[in-house]
């Protein structure tokens, strides 16, 4: 769009700072703002009705002029009421509100007022009425055709009435309306057979036409979504682009430590991961960097595939950097790591937060190569660490290995750009994966492995919680452990739940006392957490009362079952995760679910939704069903931002054709034009399109 669309919305005729307030709390601040802010629905003001041919039920347009008004009260109820009675020179009608200003209704029904109204027609006893008409003043508007056309009606703006409204977004078309312009070449409209994106917000601003409302796709709303949309996949297929323009490492893909460890397999690999290894080893053997997701549901073998290519790139002479979000996640993969390594004398290391006086010597180790796997936080491509030579890094559930990520490693020197492995075990609805990550590569594993125990989830109410108790206790008796999930740490004066502190001490004392029971929270200090989670793997906790903090990736395989109180506060990708707590070792497991009486009809489809599968790939598009996009943990996470006209559910079309149409802008563009795109992208979306999310 044009420079002067950024003009204040101020620099508009009767706009000053108490409108420019308002409007600024819609989101609206410059011109191409009041473009974008679009009508709801639209008012057929085309065809007025007499008041004495009205019949109830009907959906009309009146003209009258006001006779009489009052307040009303109800004896039998607290409601109270106002109605003003207005007619023509064929009958009268009752106008009723039941919420109102005072402000507002002064002015409308002042006698003799001459008022415009549209609404349904219902009946009370023997009068005809309109239950909170949409009004206009004639007055207000001098030309006498005026109220003849076709209207839009836009949300509601505190302090202004929606002629005012109108008046001032008509205002910005006829003033500014020429400086809309398309980032599309006329070759792409004309081939694709588009609109001018001019026509468009014109058409939907000032219809000249009836348009179906509540932004119901109509061919003009659906040139402006496909713009914002092809803007958006032209900035993730030139990241795309960028990063296939670094030089990478050339890896060997039939080394030694990968073949041995291929062959020492205890168990075959699933077709899943033969294909997701398939197309990391492919990517790994030619010269670009490898930039690929892997999604997998828990338990599906995502290490295994990150191991093989950790061993390729070992095979090649390189480093390996292994990074978790925390501490006790990064020790869990190199204890996993390890074990492989340490069979083929491969020299890997944990670097910790708390290594003391070792540190130094474990950093002098990695920039002279002698240390070749490195395994630790975000902070292993941070701070202080030089590498000899890094050739991959793999992250555990991160969906997006950032811009400012890649810097620092080409910051650190590094000759060639190392390839990048992302995994995560939230899973993003396969419909949406082409637009969130339309950038990377994704791999799939939707495929368990064989002899990996289902879990099987039942909900229980608050009534059933000693028999919940029982069993956990029958669970512990057979050597087993458990978790019990609650959604607070400490007691809340706002809400009435049940919290984890207070029901550690009451667990141990009223109902578990010959058990040993530990508490887990995020506000444990990380030391502490740690120590609580190493007596939990070693068996010296029995149950382990905590929050969400142990919703990723903690791995015990001894814990048989999974008890979440107040289930119903919890989202379902929330407690799928939850879920892939247990069902890790070679014993069934079971997920509890305790709710209380009161559920609201969302929540009990979201716990039915529990029982019914265990997929995570089918509980991810059933909750971006329930909750939208915008509110999805893995979409969060990727760092997709908020589109203005466009919703990515209902114009999945829009976006695949925006796809497409990227393509053919970026390769037939000069290079001024593409200057010039990516302003318009860091302009329209700033930081939320940087990519750089750390999950």
């Amino acid at each position: 769009m044009h420079d002067r669309l950024a003009a204040l919305v101020t620099d508009l005729k009767g706009i000053g700072p108490k409108i420019a307030e308002e409007l600024g709390k819609k989101g609206i601040e410059t011109v191409q703002d009041l473009f974008y802010f679009l009508p709801v629905r639209y008012m057929d003001r085309r065809h007025i009705s007499r008041i004495g041919e009205v019949q109830e039920r009907q959906r009309v347009n009146l003209i009258a002029h006001v006779i009489r008004y009052k307040s009303l009260f109800y004896r039998h109820s607290r409601k109270k009421g106002f109605e003003a009675v207005v007619g023509d020179d064929t009958g009268q009608i009752s106008l009723k509100w039941f919420q109102w200003s005072p402000q507002y209704l002064k002015n409308v029904c002042k006698k003799g007022n001459i008022l415009f109204f549209s609404g349904e027609v219902t009946r009370f006893g023997n009068t005809l009425q309109m239950v909170h008409p949409d009004i206009t003043i004639l007055d207000e508007e001098p030309d006498a055709g005026e109220h003849t056309k076709v209207v839009p009606i836009y949300s509601e703006v505190e302090g202004i009435k929606q002629g005012a409204l109108r008046k001032i977004i008509a205002q910005a078309v006829t003033d500014y309306g020429g400086h809309i312009g398309s980032v599309l070449t006329p070759d792409i409209e004309s081939s694709e057979s588009l609109m001018s994106l001019r026509g468009a917000f014109s058409s939907l601003h000032q219809p000249q036409d009836y348009i179906e409302g509540n932004r119901t796709r109509n061919r003009f709303l659906e040139r402006i979504i496909l713009e914002e949309y092809a803007i958006f996949q032209s900035a993730l297929l030139m990241r795309k682009r960028e990063v296939e323009s670094e030089k990478g490492v050339r890896f060997v893909a039939d080394g030694a430590y990968c073949n041995r460890y291929l062959k020492d397999l205890a168990f075959e690999l699933t077709d899943a991961q033969k294909r997701v290894v398939a197309e990391i080893t492919g990517d790994m053997a030619g010269d670009k960097p490898m930039n690929r997701l892997l999604q997998g549901d828990v338990g599906s073998g995502k290490t295994v595939c990150a191991v093989i290519a950790a061993l390729m790139a070992v095979d090649t002479g390189y480093q390996v950097a292994f990074m978790a979000p925390t501490e006790i996640l990064a020790e869990q993969h190199y204890l996993t790591i390890h074990k492989v390594l340490e069979t083929m004398n491969i020299p890997a290391v944990f670097l910790r937060g708390n290594l003391g006086r070792d540190r130094e010597d474990v950093l002098k180790r990695i920039a002279e190569g002698s240390i070749t796997v490195i395994v630790g936080t975000h902070a292993v491509i941070q701070q202080d660490v030089t590498f000899r030579n890094l050739g991959l890094v793999i992250i555990d559930e991160q969906h997006r290995f950032g811009v400012l990520q890649r810097k620092l490693l080409k910051d650190k020197g590094l000759m060639l750009m190392p390839d990048v492995l992302m995994m995560t075990a939230t899973p993003i609805p396969r419909t949406l994966s082409m637009v969130v990550y339309g950038d990377i590569d994704v791999s799939l594993i939707d495929e368990m492995p064989k002899g990996r125990q289902k879990i099987r989830t039942k909900v229980y109410t608050e009534k059933d919680k000693e028999a919940v108790y029982k069993m956990a206790e029958a669970e512990v008796r057979e050597g087993r452990q458990a978790y019990i999930v609650y959604p607070l740490v400490e007691e809340s004066e706002k809400m009435e739940l049940l919290n984890a502190t207070a029901m550690a001490d009451h667990l141990q004392k009223a109902v578990f006392p010959s058990f040993r029971v530990g508490l887990l929270h995020g506000r444990m200090k990380a030391d502490e957490k740690e120590g609580v989670m190493f007596q939990f793997k070693n068996r010296e906790i029995d149950i382990l009362v905590c929050t969400t903090v142990i919703e990723v990736g903690i791995d015990v395989p001894n814990t048989t079952m999974i008890i979440v109180e107040h289930a119903e506060r919890f989202g379902l990708s929330q407690l799928h995760q939850l879920r892939g707590r247990v069902g890790r070792g070679t014993h069934p497991s079971q997920c509890i679910l305790i709710t209380g009486e009161k559920k609201t009809g969302i929540a009990v489809k979201r716990l039915k939704i529990m029982e019914e599968t265990t997929d995570g790939f089918k509980v991810a598009e059933e909750d971006m069903k329930i909750r939208g996009v915008g509110d999805m943990l893995g979409v969060r996470q990727s760092g997709i931002p908020k589109f203005r006209a466009g919703d990515i559910i209902r114009d999945m079309d829009i976006m695949l054709r925006a796809r497409k149409i990227a393509g053919m802008l970026l390769d037939g563009a000069p290079g001024e034009s593409i200057t010039r795109l990516k302003d318009i992208i860091s302009e329209r979306w700033g930081n939320e399109l940087t990519f750089s999310d750390i999950a």
